[in-house]
């Protein structure tokens, strides 16, 4: 009884000790970044955005300017709203800023923190990195998957001939489809395709459960341990929904592949790659598995955001259609789809279009937050350890430093002498953290993995999706009885964001466009 009393004596003199040493060295420090009033225990608790996070926290910009500081219940929240000072911290002085915070219901409950998205910066962090980089790291290992790219591409055309007014699940279809090939050599079906189902529910989850605010236990940890039967604990029965779907997404095409591997039967992949050249341990496995998972779990749904929202600027833009159309008629003609890349060079409205595509509207408009490992002086500033540290990329592309007319669709901002800033600096990610590849996926996942010494695969999906769709189809405003339906380009909000659905005319451009397409369907 003497030593257990005596430890916890100890054990309470050195908690007070070190929260004394921790107050005397931080009363010394610096402010906290400026930021709005809290309130007294909770802080910013009441101020903190659940929806649309990066709409309201840009304008806090006009009255506390471009670092704002928020505290709530304890946690600390820094938000960066210039490109001075996000390439300031998170690329410069990324060895402080390279890990992820902890997210307690995403992570802990859902079980998104064993994905490369979420994890830690830690050695099994670093084996996924190795793995990527081994098996899709290189222009020669990405070079069997570019003629399956074209073809998922041509099959999406082949849709939009069929049901235009499906295009958004055809967008949808097509981009599960490239990402399941690659990752477990699994070819999706026609009509509704399991796999592509079980994809599209654990992302939606996903952007639901990082969404800074979104839930109370990330503030309070130890609600974690309330019982899923305590009178209105819901976050705890919508975690076991939400872990079981993703499970589901993170087993299912994993064992399928093992089992086509015992039976032989087995495509190229990258599962089936890791699998047969990696010295196995129950533990590697696990990695393999979860490294899989975060290439198909994030690849696609951050692609279809980009080529939705292409759709959306094509429908509300048509006179700036039309010049990228006249660009590829000169440059490609009318009697062949664009199949390479080849033409890509002297395609540079077409590239500006696309750019504009990702600026005005990223699909991760707060990208994935980073986290502080240890205090830090910034601007004269203090930014305490384990402060969460937030980019807010919809901000910085709409800079009107940077972006003159930020509001305006405007493509020949890249061209001429004098270019605007690409966009692709910010929206790929930052620090160690970084997209390694150029594309707009990963910030959820795949852009950070498909590294190659060029352009990588999700990037070339989206050129030449764009650009076939352009070579191909008008794209308009739907006309119903006679009154045009204008698209309200409203977005969704979540960690990554859509258009919201909107009607429109998708039709080819000639009978000559139709031929073509389904000569390669």
């Amino acid at each position: 009884m003497v030593s257990h009393l005596l430890i916890l004596n100890t054990t309470i003199v050195a908690l007070g000790f070190y929260t004394l040493h921790r107050y005397i060295i931080r009363r010394n420090c610096p402010p906290v970044p400026p930021g709005p009033r809290g309130l007294p225990l909770v802080g910013n608790v009441l101020d903190m955005p659940t929806s649309f996070e990066w709409l309201t926290i840009a304008k806090w910009t006009k009255r506390w300017g471009d670092i704002i500081h928020l505290n709530v219940i304890g946690r600390h929240f820094v938000f960066l709203h210039s490109a001075e000072d996000v390439m300031a911290l998170l690329e410069e002085r990324g060895a402080i800023y390279s890990d992820r915070p902890t997210f307690i219901m995403a992570g802990e409950l859902v079980g998104w923190d064993d994905t490369v998205g979420l994890i830690q910066n830690n050695d099994r962090f670093r084996e996924f990195r190795r793995f990527f980089s081994r098996v899709l790291g290189t222009k020669t290992a990405l070079l069997p998957f570019h003629g399956l790219v074209e073809t998922e591409i041509h099959k999406f055309l082949g849709r939009l001939i069929h049901t235009p007014e499906n295009a958004h699940k055809h967008i949808r279809k097509t981009a599960s489809a490239v990402i399941m090939m690659i990752t477990y050599g699994y070819s999706v079906t026609e009509g509704e395709d399991p796999y592509v189902d079980m994809v599209e529910k654990a992302m939606a989850n996903f952007s639901v459960a990082t969404a800074p605010g979104g839930f109370l236990v990330d503030f309070f940890p130890i609600l974690r341990y309330v019982p899923s039967w305590f009178p209105g604990v819901k976050f705890q029965k919508q975690a076991i929904i939400w872990r079981g779907e993703m499970m589901k997404m993170v087993e299912t095409p994993f064992a399928m592949v093992k089992q086509q591997m015992r039976k032989g039967s087995a495509v190229p992949s990258y599962t089936k790659n890791l699998l047969e050249t990696e010295t196995l341990t129950a533990e590697k496995e696990q990695n393999i598995k979860w490294s899989a998972a975060s290439i198909y779990g994030g690849g696609s749904d951050t692609t279809s955001s980009v080529i939705y929202s292409f759709i959306l600027a094509m429908t509300m833009y048509p006179d700036i259609q039309r010049k990228a159309q006249e660009e590829i008629d000169r440059v490609v003609g009318n009697t062949r789809l664009i199949t390479t890349l080849a033409a890509r060079e002297n395609l540079p409205y077409t590239e500006a279009v696309i750019n504009e595509v990702l600026r005005l509207n990223p699909a991760v408009p707060l990208g994935i937050p980073h986290r502080a490992s240890q205090d830090d002086i910034y601007k004269g500033y203090f930014i305490p350890k384990d402060t969460t540290v937030v980019a807010n990329i919809w901000a910085l592309l709409r800079d009107p430093t940077m972006y003159p007319d930020p509001a305006v669709f405007n493509p020949d901002r890249y061209l001429g002498p004098n270019p605007n800033r690409n966009p692709r600096d910010f929206v790929f990610g930052f620090g160690r953290r970084i997209c390694p590849g150029n594309c707009n996926s990963l910030a959820s996942f795949l852009n950070s993995i498909l590294l190659s010494q060029g352009r990588n695969l999700a990037d070339i999906y989206v050129f030449l999706t764009c650009a076939m769709v352009l070579a191909t189809f008008n794209i308009s405003k739907a006309v119903e009885n006679g009154v045009v339906i204008e698209p309200s380009g409203e977005y969704t909000t979540g960690t990554v964001s859509h258009p919201k659905d909107f009607r429109c005319s998708i039709k080819p451009r000639t009978p000559k466009a139709s031929t073509l397409i389904l000569a390669e369907v």
